[in-house]
């Protein structure tokens, strides 16, 4: 990563290469699954075929979101916590508040 990027974000996040690996593993089933999807728009699919594969999509961003937001509440939020930082916990609320919509 460019030095420019990563000056564009306030905050970083170190992963384990096991946790880096699986979050980019599920993401390019999902990248793979939109692929498939637009392929099946293009190739005039029957529609409830598309909203099949859309739910699967959808799905696996789910799971990936649950996966993302566990490995940060174990991790940047329990330390955010232990060093004082109680604005994370407001940060916490509303992401789960967006995420929850």
């Amino acid at each position: 990563m460019g030095s420019e990027e990563k000056s564009c974000c306030h905050k970083t996040k170190e992963r384990t290469e096991e946790e880096y690996k699986d979050l980019i593993h599920r993401l390019n089933r999902i990248e793979g699954q939109i692929r498939g999807i637009k392929g099946m728009v293009e190739k005039d699919a029957y529609c409830t075929d598309i909203l099949m594969q859309v739910a699967a999509a959808n799905a696996a961003l789910n799971s990936f979101n649950k996966v993302l937001l566990a490995n940060h509440i174990k991790t940047c939020v329990a330390r955010d916590i232990r060093d004082g930082k109680e604005e994370t916990i407001e940060e916490l609320v509303g992401i789960l508040q967006k995420l929850m919509r």
